[in-house]
This record gives C-alpha cells, sequence and structure tokens, in this order.
C-alpha cells in the first residue's frame, strides 16, 4: 500500500497562515460534510461557514478534493497524537483495559470528524486514499504493540494472527460508539458502553489468559 503523502499546493507562502486557514477550512467542511455530504457540498459553501471568500479559499487548495483530503488528514493526525498518549510498554491486561478506555474516550471526543471520514474518504482519489488507509493502519497497530506486549510478558497466549484480530476488534468497536451512536446513546452512557464492549473483549481472551 503506497503511504505516499499527497502535496496540496497553496499560492500563500505563509506556512503558519496556511495551517491557520486550512484548519478553519477543516473544521467548516466537517460541519457541512456531516449535514449534507462532501458531494452536495460546494467549496463556496466551505469558504462562506469557515469566515472567507472563495477566492481566499482557493489560495489554500486548487481542488474539493484538497478539502476532503485535508479533512481526513486531520482528523487521522489528532486520534494518533492521542493515541501515543497511551502506555504502549507496560504489557499487563490491566494497561491494555484502561489503552482500550482512553481510546474509546477519544473516539466519543471526536465522533463527529470520525463519522465524515468514514462516510466520505470512499470519494479520495486512488492515488490519495492509499495514504489515508496507511494511517489507519499505522494506529491499529498501536493496539497490536499493546497486545503483543501483553503476550511477551505471558499474560496471554496469543499468535500473531489473533494479535492481529483483536487490535481490528478493538479499533472497530471505539468506532461503533459514534456510528451506532443514534441508538446506542438511548441505552448506554459511554462509561457504560465502554465498560461492557471491555468485559465483552476480554471474555473472548479467556481462552488466550496464561495459566
Amino acid at each position: 500500500m503506497n503511504g505516499t503523502r499527497k502535496t496540496v499546493h497553496a499560492s500563500v507562502k505563509d506556512e503558519q497562515l496556511i495551517e491557520k486557514r486550512r484548519a478553519e477550512m477543516i473544521k467548516a467542511a466537517v460541519t457541512l460534510f456531516k449535514e449534507k455530504g462532501y458531494h452536495r457540498t460546494t467549496t463556496r459553501e466551505i469558504a462562506k461557514e469557515a469566515g472567507f471568500s472563495i477566492g481566499t479559499l482557493y489560495e489554500y487548495i486548487r481542488t474539493k478534493e484538497d478539502i476532503l483530503y485535508l479533512v481526513c488528514d486531520s482528523i487521522y493526525d489528532q486520534v494518533k497524537d492521542r493515541l501515543q498518549r497511551m502506555d504502549l510498554e507496560e504489557g499487563t491486561l490491566e494497561s491494555l483495559k484502561l489503552g482500550i478506555a482512553y481510546y474509546f474516550n477519544v473516539m466519543n471526543d471526536l465522533q463527529d470528524e470520525v463519522l465524515v471520514m468514514y462516510q466520505e474518504a470512499k470519494s479520495l482519489s486512488k492515488d490519495a486514499l492509499p495514504y489515508v488507509l496507511k494511517k489507519e493502519m499505522d494506529m491499529v497497530s498501536m493496539f497490536e504493540k499493546l497486545i503483543r506486549r501483553c503476550v511477551e510478558n505471558k499474560e496471554l497466549q496469543m499468535s500473531s494472527r489473533a494479535i492481529h484480530m483483536l487490535a481490528q476488534n478493538i479499533f472497530v468497536q471505539g468506532q461503533m460508539w459514534g456510528f451506532r451512536r443514534w441508538t446506542l446513546q438511548k441505552t448506554f452512557t459511554l462509561d457504560e458502553y465502554i465498560d461492557l464492549q471491555t468485559d465483552l473483549l476480554f471474555s473472548g481472551m479467556n481462552g488466550y489468559k496464561a495459566e
């Protein structure tokens, strides 16, 4: 999978201004993509929501897809930056449990962004999509590392394939809070959701616990 970052060209040379304007653009785009979807949102609407003119917007991007790419890239960066604060080295079941709770809380904080990304990332070009997907796999690999440390510490007995599957399961269960919140939040608080999902995940691990 090609992990090359796409260059989004700007006519402005001030890097700080580019970062500031693109952050405003990303925030506006997330709001509109959530409400209307990527294809029904215009660049003019994004510019208006961000508080500047369409001419100004095109000083920082060249195409509408550039905005979607920046949205996906930014969201993954936010999630990855926060996941890097987890303790990936301790190698205990308790640290794995804490890591799961931490990740689920991150997904709750960024649920609008994550929902938009998964609804709209399919609209990225074949050149841009592999880079975005690779960033997701980099985050899954953080959970693989966390689980592998438990295996190395003899708290679990798992093959590499089982480690990979468990990491994928954790990743998806965290995202589900955003995908299914319209119904889940009628039944569970976030803490209740985290506790029950963690119990279910750990129940599935019982046969892998070291004696």
